[in-house]
């Protein structure tokens, strides 16, 4: 009788560590690692964004911290550096830090970064304000909400800009992001047109 009811919990226990292996709710497939990414998307074109302003506010090529909040909640800090004088070539080396935030109120993840450990955003705009963006994204960030957990993005992206002297952005439709999103459970691709 004592070895069936020790079957029955060890078999109670296998199903119950199956089931969590099926959560949803943390970065276990591509489909994870690309929601996962497209809750910061928005928060890429912010940071181009306090790019400038730190390259306009700036003396040298260390640009002022340069701040802004999500679209549904926290804040975004930038630091770091961005190409001085008046080609219109720009590099930005940018450190992204992220409290409590949230951009996009359909991917209801929050995000938030470590401060020993600042993910980086380089960036190269080429023939500003109409030309090309090619760049990388890597660091780890903090999720909660529909996603939960810890993810490490490796991501390039290469696209197109579009604007005017007073404000350069993304070409929507042409900025390929492409690499990988690792958490406990593995490292998966990306793969987005935005």
């Amino acid at each position: 009788m004592k070895l069936r009811c020790l079957k029955v919990v060890l078999g109670l226990a296998a199903l119950t560590a199956l089931a969590g292996c099926g959560d949803d709710e943390k970065v276990s497939s591509e489909e994870e690692a690309r929601r996962a990414y497209l809750g910061l998307d928005i928060m890429v074109g912010k940071a181009m964004d306090l790019g400038f302003a730190g390259f306009n506010a700036a003396s040298s090529a260390n640009i002022p911290p340069q701040t802004t909040a999500g679209k549904v909640k926290g804040t975004l800090n930038i630091t770091g550096q961005v190409d001085q004088g008046s080609s219109d070539n720009k590099g930005m080396r940018l450190k992204v830090e992220l409290i409590d935030y949230q951009d996009d109120a359909t991917i209801k993840t929050v995000y938030a970064t470590e401060a020993a450990a600042l993910p980086a955003l380089d960036l190269q705009l080429k023939s500003i304000p109409t030309g090309t963006l090619s760049g990388t994204l890597v660091g780890a960030f903090l999720m909660t909400g529909d996603l939960k957990g810890k993810v490490t993005l490796n991501l390039a992206m290469n696209g197109q800009l579009q604007g005017d002297k007073t404000k350069v952005e993304r070409k929507p439709g042409t900025t390929a992001v492409t690499g990988t999103a690792t958490s406990d459970y593995g490292t998966y691709a990306v793969n987005i047109t935005r």
